[in-house]
């Protein structure tokens, strides 16, 4: 408990092998989100993974949740730099010891990031995270055509 009483946040920790299956998880729910809403499914990609992967731990360095990377790099700076060919649409961040899933749920209960998430014209995602030493995550989602 807390000072005030609360339940202390659970701490999420990945193992190193976790990664395949939570990014197939995170992938499986936004298809089913996108299903529910009448959006096509998209697929991973790896460029933004890439892009993503590189944003997660820069947040970290940075300490700080948001868009611009610690080089003044926008979202779309990273994703032109890894070589992705296509447009990008939309970028998702958290900062959380919660998991893929209650991030993705966190993000689905704002409409900016929920229209990241569903937009009808997305082919692809891209999904990375980086984890500290003491269990926080730094999430982040990419979504291009």
């Amino acid at each position: 408990m807390d000072a005030n009483g609360n339940p202390l946040p659970k701490v999420y920790h990945i193992k190193k092998n976790d990664g395949p299956k939570i990014e197939y998880r995170m992938l499986d729910a936004v298809n089913a989100l996108r299903q529910a809403s009448g959006a096509r499914p998209v697929q991973l990609n790896s460029q933004l993974n890439a892009a993503a992967a590189t944003h997660a731990r820069d947040m970290s360095i940075q300490n700080r949740p948001w868009h611009f990377g610690s080089d003044g790099s926008s979202p779309l700076d990273r994703v032109r730099r890894v070589g992705y060919q296509g447009r990008m649409l939309g970028e998702n961040i958290s900062e959380t010891y919660e998991t893929e899933l209650e991030t993705l749920a966190a993000w689905m209960d704002e409409a900016g990031t929920r229209d990241v998430i569903l937009d009808p014209s997305a082919t692809n995602l891209g999904f990375a995270w980086f984890q500290e030493s003491n269990g926080k995550l730094w999430w982040t989602l990419v979504m291009g055509d």
